[in-house]
C-alpha cells in the first residue's frame, strides 16, 4: 500500500464509480454556462459604467462582479477535481506523457486547465485590485480590464468540439 495516501490515489478511489464523473462532468460543463454568462455581463456592466463614468454601487456594480468571481472560482475548483479524476486530464499526461498527446488530447489535459487557471488569477486580480480603488471610474476599468482579459482566455481555450456534439 505505499501511496495509498497520495491525494491523486485517494481522489481516484473516492471517484471511481462513473457514475460520480459523469456527474462532475455534467456539472463541469453546465456550470461553464452560467460562468460565461455572468462573466459577459460583469464585464459589459463594467464596460458601460468605465464609459459612461457611473458610480459604483454595491446593490449592482459590486454584487454582479462578486458572483462572476465566486462562480469562476467555483468552476475552477470542480475543474480541477475533474482533471484529476478524469482519462483526459492527468491519466492522459502520465500515461502517453506530453509528447504523445495529440492536439484534442493536449487541448482537455494541458491547455483548457492551464489557460483558465491563468483566467481566473487575472479575474482575482481585478477584483482585488477594484477594492483599492476610491472612484467609480477606476473600479470599473480595473474589473472591464482583468475580468475581459479572464473572459478572452476561457473563450479560447474552451472545447467547442465537445460543446456542440
Amino acid at each position: 500500500m505505499p501511496g495509498f495516501f497520495c491525494p491523486t490515489n485517494f481522489i481516484t478511489l473516492a471517484f471511481k464509480s462513473n457514475f460520480m464523473y459523469e456527474t462532475i462532468q455534467i456539472v463541469h460543463s453546465y456550470l461553464a454556462y452560467v460562468v460565461l454568462a455572468i462573466l459577459f455581463l460583469a464585464v459589459a456592466n463594467a464596460i458601460m459604467g468605465w464609459v459612461s463614468n457611473k458610480m459604483f454601487t454595491m446593490e449592482k456594480d459590486l454584487r454582479l462582479s462578486l458572483f462572476a468571481l465566486i462562480f469562476s472560482h467555483i468552476q475552477l475548483l470542480v475543474g480541477l477535481l475533474l482533471f484529476f479524476i478524469s482519462a483526459n486530464g492527468l491519466k492522459a499526461i502520465q500515461s502517453l506523457g506530453m509528447g504523445g498527446l495529440n492536439a484534442p488530447a493536449r487541448l482537455l489535459a494541458v491547455e483548457h486547465p492551464f489557460i483558465n487557471i491563468i483566467a481566473i488569477v487575472l479575474i482575482t486580480i481585478g477584483w482585488s485590485r477594484h477594492k483599492k480603488f476610491m472612484e467609480g471610474r477606476k473600479k470599473f476599468k480595473s474589473i472591464a480590464i482583468f475580468y475581459g482579459l479572464g473572459l478572452v482566455l476561457i473563450l479560447s481555450r474552451i472545447p467547442w468540439g465537445q460543446w456542440f456534439n
